[in-house]
């Protein structure tokens, strides 16, 4: 009789658990069957990290476009193999004695691939960001971090200027050989260099005039005089929408850039944030830090344009004695917060270059290094990488595919490594902060979803549509029964409509971030 009673209250288990779980699946297939998804693909799994199980899958084995998720593994790699405590070290070093208060040579900057010599840094050591990152220009949510772009050239031409040296005979070089300058990130065309300053970019914010066909007003920052816009824009009508571009781009005999800007903005709209890629970041760098030590009194030329010196001289004076200042920046776990909070491109994409150069001590084909790395550490970590397919390091590649199944075991064994608070902490915040801010704002789970976020489309001519190729959120979430999951959201293949810039985030950013936050509330049943 009691082995009776044990089979039926088992049974009984067994069938509540079935319910709760098909209950998920239920919820969760409300959002699949929506019209807008009718030709879509998905692929979800949702594993719960304390039985070590899954406890929803659809085409967990099947790849997708990750788009942005693929930053997880790069950022991951770089903090377990670097260490959240490593810290860039940029230094200024002369060529030649000091006589008089004069650099009797040259006075170089050596880039060490820090992405963050830029108005991020705070007081108290911690890096800043907004949630619509200004690479993403052109949105009213762009913003700029507050404060100046250029504070890392001001403090170096400070030290400068505290060491007593009033003039620079020689040059103002920079030496941007720690990896080769030109790639640029597939998702922003910003380009990758060792040497980042502003995030290799001059923030322009655009505003109208006073009335229809006026000029618009620019305001450039930083301003210096690398990059000179001609305003050939004009205010359009109330309720159009800005159309601002780079309309021609000269590069001038000292090695400056006139840029001419046309189109129109809108007469009535608040000012909105622009971009405008640096062409050659170590020249960019060259030009504000020569201004910076003008403007800290010493008597230095703005450095004309030239071949490039031959830096493997050079640099048998990057000694101790020959430093003249020293940046070291923030740790590494506040730059992998950064990029992941915001899916900063640029600080993605140099990333495998960083790990090549740093690590790997390649002096080619650094990426390729730096990936070679994150091979290796993958499998380690024991993951199937025949599941895994990656190009670049920000997932902008069109080689970028992933299976549900791989990014929640990659995920699985991030959670069981000692730095995983800081992994964890990196990532955006259901409906509070980074690309996750609008997403779910209303729902119980937000606040309680931790997750990267990820976004890959096309024009489609044929429709005047949006192909949404990739949507992904992956990360983690404890649920109101306090289960720890891990997860990996897909939907590849959504048309939204072209002529709403909001489309793609309405519609199919809601419903992955409606996905994670019904396995949030749905409860799963005993685990057995």
């Amino acid at each position: 009789m009691a082995t009776a009673k044990f089979i039926a209250a088992l049974l009984a288990l067994v069938s509540a658990a079935s319910a709760q779980s098909s209950s998920l699946a239920a919820r969760i297939q409300q959002v699949l069957d929506r019209p807008e998804f009718r030709h879509a693909s998905f692929g979800i799994e949702f594993f719960d990290l304390d039985a070590a199980r899954p406890i929803y899958r659809l085409n967990g084995d099947k790849l997708f476009t990750p788009a942005s998720t693929t930053k997880l593994l790069t950022e991951g790699t770089a903090l377990a193999l670097l260490g959240a405590d490593y810290r860039f070290h940029t230094r200024l070093y002369r060529t030649g004695p000091v006589n008089a208060g004069a650099i009797e040579g040259d006075l170089v900057l050596v880039a060490a691939g820090d992405p963050n010599l830029s108005g991020r840094i705070q007081p108290d050591g911690t890096l800043a960001f907004e949630n619509e990152d200004h690479a993403y220009a052109g949105s009213p949510d762009t913003r700029a971090v507050p404060g100046d772009p250029l504070a890392v050239m001001r403090e170096l031409a400070k030290q400068v200027a505290a060491a007593g040296i009033t003039r620079i005979t020689g040059r103002v070089l920079v030496d941007a050989s720690l990896f080769r300058e030109g790639a640029r990130d597939l998702g922003t065309g910003i380009v990758i260099s060792p040497i980042v300053v502003n995030d290799n970019i001059v923030d322009v914010t655009a505003g109208p005039g006073p009335s229809v066909g006026a000029p618009t007003t620019l305001r450039a920052s930083p301003q210096s005089s690398y990059v000179t816009f001609i305003n050939k824009s004009t205010t359009g009508a109330a309720g159009s929408r800005p159309s601002l571009r780079w309309a021609n781009d000269v590069t001038n005999p000292d090695g400056s850039h006139t840029v001419t800007v046309t189109g129109t903005f809108p007469l009535g709209t608040p000012p909105i944030l622009f971009a405008y890629p640096v062409p050659q970041p170590s020249r960019f760098a060259q030009v504000v830090l020569a201004e910076a030590l003008r403007q800290a009194g010493i008597d230095v030329a703005i450095p004309r344009p030239e071949n490039t010196p031959d830096f493997s001289t050079l640099a048998a004076f990057y000694t101790g004695p020959d430093v003249v200042a020293e940046h070291v920046s923030p740790p590494l776990g506040q730059e992998v917060k950064v990029t992941l909070k915001v899916s900063q491109n640029l600080h993605a994409s140099m990333t495998p270059y960083v790990l090549g150069a740093v690590l790997g001590h390649a002096a080619a084909d650094w990426d390729q290094a730096g990936f070679s790395l994150e091979h290796d550490f993958l499998q380690r970590a024991g993951l199937d990488l025949s599941s895994a397919s990656q190009g670049d390091g920000a997932g902008g590649a069109p080689s970028a595919f992933f299976t549900p199944d791989f990014m929640v075991s990659y995920l699985a064994y991030m959670a069981k490594r000692p730095d995983f608070q800081v992994f964890y902490n990196a990532l955006p915040i259901l409906g509070r902060d980074g690309t996750l801010w609008n997403i779910q704002p209303a729902s119980p789970a937000a606040g309680h979803v931790f997750a990267k976020t990820g976004t890959f489309g096309a024009f489609d001519a044929l429709n005047h549509d949006v192909m949404v190729t990739g949507k992904g959120l992956a990360g983690y979430t404890t649920t109101i029964e306090g289960r720890h999951l891990a997860f990996a959201i897909y939907a590849n293949h959504v048309s939204v409509p072209g002529d709403d810039p909001e489309a793609t985030t309405r519609i199919v950013g809601q419903a992955v971030g409606e996905i994670a936050a019904i396995a949030y509330s749905t409860p799963a049943g005993p685990v057995k």
